[in-house]
């Protein structure tokens, strides 16, 4: 029976670590398929004509990829990196979802019946 000798503050430290570098990954991917998602719909409607609710849906992609970038920059801070323009530049975002990095959209109203 093999025994872990170590501290266990030792072995605390280590799965918090753990957990930061997988939370990190999550956020990552989210990013990702964030910036997917709307890159994907800036491809499908380059030609087309512009219908009146394209603006409001993209407009939504880019909300959802600014609160993935603000998660994600939110992450990496709490875990000691701090230089975001890493993230920027790797992940190629866009200065639009950028400028709206942390913004939280306003609560729809509740319909009257």
């Amino acid at each position: 029976m093999s025994r872990d000798l170590r501290p266990p503050v030792d072995i605390l430290h280590y799965e918090i670590v753990q957990e930061q570098a997988s939370a990190l990954g999550r956020m990552g991917r989210t990013l990702e398929q964030a910036l997917t998602r709307l890159r994907e719909f800036d491809a499908a409607h380059a030609l087309a004509e512009v219908p009146g609710s394209m603006p409001l849906a993209r407009r939504k992609l880019v909300m959802e990829a600014g609160q993935a970038l603000w998660m994600f920059v939110v992450q990496r801070e709490a875990s000691g990196l701090r230089d975001s323009r890493y993230i920027m530049r790797t992940y190629n975002v866009p200065a639009e979802v950028q400028l709206c990095m942390g913004l939280v959209p306003a609560p729809s109203k509740p319909t009257s019946k």
